[in-house]
């Protein structure tokens, strides 16, 4: 199969065809996996780095809006966890069944002679 977006940047040497394996699914997943486990810690330290931040500057109306960020990131980070969790099993099934449906394609094409000296028909 051939797609104007698959077509080889010039001097690239790549053949164009569209092509599809477990290796970019599964890495995907890995990536997914990965992000999930970054975000998470990165939301997680958030809150301890604002601790003593209303003790410390009681009293200023810049308090109420660093509050306000600080929520709205963790909300934010809280659905990027949420998403990456989401998609590393549905990921890691694309790659399971891609992968099958190659090897099956692949078995099929074993057993068909490609024309050699010994076919009559």
């Amino acid at each position: 199969m051939r797609l104007a977006s698959t077509a080889p940047e010039p001097g690239t040497g790549g053949s164009g065809d569209l092509k599809h394996s477990g290796g970019p699914w599964t890495s995907a997943s890995g990536t997914a996996a990965e992000l999930r486990t970054s975000t998470e810690t990165s939301r997680s330290a958030l809150g301890p780095g604002h601790e003593g931040v209303e003790t410390g500057a009681a009293g200023l109306a810049s308090v109420a809006a660093l509050k306000s960020v600080l929520t709205s990131w963790e909300e934010r980070l809280q659905a990027v966890r949420d998403e990456c969790e989401q998609l590393t099993g549905p990921l890691l099934t694309v790659a399971k069944e891609m992968g099958e449906t190659e090897t099956a394609i692949e078995k099929s094409f074993k057993g068909v002679d490609g024309g050699g000296a010994g076919e009559r028909r």
